[in-house]
């Protein structure tokens, strides 16, 4: 097989412009695509829908009060340039490996080394973390042991992920309509209760306590960034439809769609159901620790509510370790196709599910149960702040990569992308800064700082294997891309396409 090297002036082996298009199907990597618009869909609203939502929300609407819906609200329009900037990589070239190749073509072979690997542990700790959290829900129901349920949900998981892509995909989907059933329900609940007054709440009720109650602003701005990196978190996983490229029916089309309705859902998912719940109870009721779903039902007298809360919080852990599980084994395999991993993660099932990856990655997220086991009251804490830094991470890379992109597309060095980012590059500079925003107040907030010097040890370790790597296969500092037979560049899409890994 034959491969094209990409200089760092993003030409190729002799100069010339690179005319590396989009690949039209999933052959080249030996992946089946089986991920419908309907799946696609869910997937990319369920991205948007976790833990950090239904639980995270209480700590920081006790931060900040009602001024949260505005930093969720300026948050989500950073995400949606961020999703935007991957829109358009992933319509220059739709590959399983996403950021981590995008970095690699136009930030260098360390770069995408770097976010591979670092994606991939990413997915581990939240696998981690949401198992940790999906057997903490079951104790509400039963008296059984964290570490059991951590451990059953971790291998029922893993075998669904290696039965077939499809199956994930119809898993991630029923998960996502709950979610979503559950937050539209309880939006349609606080505006019966602030229109026709029914319930315990109906007489207390009012849009005036996103006011009243010390004004909007009631911890003053400081306040209001200090929650910045909660909302972040809750928003990360949300660039997970990017990995999804290399098995979708019709990356084209599924994934514009997708990504376009990521202010819709944030305005509906974040915002409007904070300003229904922060208008039936006042914001001062609320408590960290606390699901403001949970304090909302209580307040209207719906004893069923916890419950059904409870339910709701136990299926977005299992929807964040269905992906966990889905996407580690797709970052190994790239990174083993570019000479940056074993070799062994190369393999797949006769269903095109990566074998090896991903048993790799659901035997370190059983060290999950074991932490369960040793320090049951403990274990979330542990884990969790290091996802946010290590999340970013794919963020920065998706902006920096589109910059890149974009400036050799303007000079006719690489064809135009058919979902440009609206507003860029002038967006995504937008999107760095406030990534840096949110990373300085990381620094700031004593809770969050561990997560800082977690990275720079990871990075010296990551630095030490790449040079490493680097001496033993000279072909691992170098970038690949798949060659293309077919029509010529801004035609329809060919058939199977050559893997052009050497």
């Amino acid at each position: 097989m034959t491969s094209t090297q990409v200089g760092k002036d993003g030409t190729g082996d002799h100069g010339a412009p690179l005319t590396a298009q989009p690949q039209a199907d999933g052959h080249g990597e030996g992946y089946q695509r089986a991920l419908g618009a309907r799946q696609i869909q869910m997937i990319a609203i369920g991205g948007a829908i976790g833990t950090g939502l239904f639980l995270g929300a209480g700590k920081a609407i006790s931060k900040a009060g009602p001024s949260l819906i505005l930093a969720y609200a300026v948050a989500g329009l950073v995400i949606f340039f961020i999703m935007r900037a991957l829109g358009e990589l992933l319509m220059y070239r739709p590959v399983s490996g996403s950021f981590s190749e995008y970095a690699r073509e136009f930030v260098g072979p360390f770069a995408g080394f770097v976010t591979g690997w670092t994606y991939w542990l990413f997915w581990v700790v939240t696998g981690i973390t949401e198992v940790t959290a999906a057997a903490t829900y079951m104790t509400y129901w039963w008296d059984i042991p964290q570490w059991l349920s951590a451990l059953v949900f971790t291998v029922i998981l893993y075998c669904a992920n290696l039965i077939s892509v499809k199956l994930f995909g119809e898993l991630e989907f029923w998960f996502s309509m709950i979610k979503v059933t559950a937050i539209i329900g309880m939006i349609l609940i606080c505006a019966g209760i602030l229109t026709l007054g029914f319930s315990d709440a109906g007489d207390t009720a009012t849009v005036g306590h996103l006011w009243s109650e010390g004004g909007f602003f009631p911890k003053g701005i400081g306040g209001t960034l200090m929650t910045l990196q909660i909302v972040m978190f809750a928003f990360l996983a949300v660039e997970l439809v990017g990995v999804t490229a290399g098995e979708s029916k019709d990356p084209r089309k599924t994934l514009p769609k997708a990504i376009n309705t990521v202010p819709w859902r944030i305005a509906v998912f974040y915002v409007g159901a904070l300003i229904m719940i922060l208008s039936v109870v006042p914001w001062t009721e609320f408590k960290p620790g606390v699901s403001p779903f949970v304090a909302a039902f209580e307040e209207m007298g719906l004893a069923a509510g916890a419950a059904i809360v409870n339910f709701v919080v136990l299926t977005a852990a299992l929807s964040s370790c269905n992906s966990g599980m889905y996407s580690t084994g797709r970052m190994l395999r790239d990174l083993a196709l570019n000479s940056q991993g074993p070799r062994i993660f190369t393999r797949l099932t006769t269903r095109g599910t990566p074998l090896v990856g991903t048993t790799f990655s659901a035997a370190l997220m059983l060290v999950g149960v074991w932490i369960n086991y040793r320090w049951p009251g403990e274990a979330f804490n542990y884990v969790v702040s290091f996802a946010t830094i290590s999340g970013m991470w794919a963020w920065i890379m998706i902006l920096v990569s589109q910059i890149r992109y974009r400036a050799l597309a303007d000079r006719g060095e690489l064809p135009q992308s058919s979902f440009k980012a609206p507003g860029a590059p002038f967006t995504s500079w937008f999107a760095l800064g406030f990534i840096g925003v949110v990373i300085t107040m990381m620094a700031i907030d004593r809770d969050a700082r561990i997560s800082l010097y977690c990275a720079p040890v990871w990075g010296l370790l990551l630095g030490v294997s790449y040079l490493a790597l680097k001496r033993r296969d000279p072909d691992a500092a170098a970038f690949h891309v798949r060659k293309r037979t077919g029509p010529a560049p801004g035609t329809a899409p060919a058939d199977p396409v050559d893997s052009g890994r050497e």
